[in-house]
């Protein structure tokens, strides 16, 4: 009995004839996974955050959504474990890209808590408000790098 009123409260607390309509327009549209080749891509960001690994190391999450030409729709994901310093460098060179039209941003790392909250700070200030030249290349030992080349204000 319990079970039934869990499964309640979800059909109360979500749209679940939107729900629906969204599993059909993606039945439709073919919404398979497409996988992103190495480019320049026009992106915004969908999610930022210090999230766990797999193996229990702090990691940041980046997923750039791409916003126009081919891939439109298609995401683009950044993850970086950051347990040594030239990982924390890595994320902080595309933060500090990011948040360079911004005022008041100073990404720097001090503690883990601190820079997870950054990281929520710099997603709610370029959330709807701007978007990115993103060069998203493959690096030394075939690992992906990413480097913003320009910021776009949106009105």
């Amino acid at each position: 009995m319990a079970e039934n009123n869990l499964w309640d409260k979800f059909d109360k607390a979500v749209d679940t004839a939107g729900l629906a309509n969204d599993v059909k327009e993606a039945a439709e549209n073919g919404a398979n996974y497409r996988e992103v080749p190495h480019g320049v891509y026009e992106v915004e960001v969908n999610k930022l955050e210090l999230v766990e690994s797999k193996k229990g190391d702090p990691m940041v999450t980046v997923w750039f959504k791409v916003v126009d030409g081919e891939y439109k729709g298609c995401l683009i994901f950044m993850n970086q474990v950051i347990t040594q310093g030239f990982q924390i460098h890595i994320a902080n060179e595309i933060f500090r890209q990011m948040t360079a039209e911004i005022p008041g941003f100073n990404v720097e790392f001090k503690t883990y808590k601190q820079y997870g909250e950054l990281l929520m700070d710099i997603r709610e200030a370029v959330d709807g408000k701007f978007e990115f030249k993103l060069d998203f290349a493959e690096g030394k030992k075939g690992f992906s790098t990413y480097s913003v080349d320009e910021i776009y204000v949106l009105e």
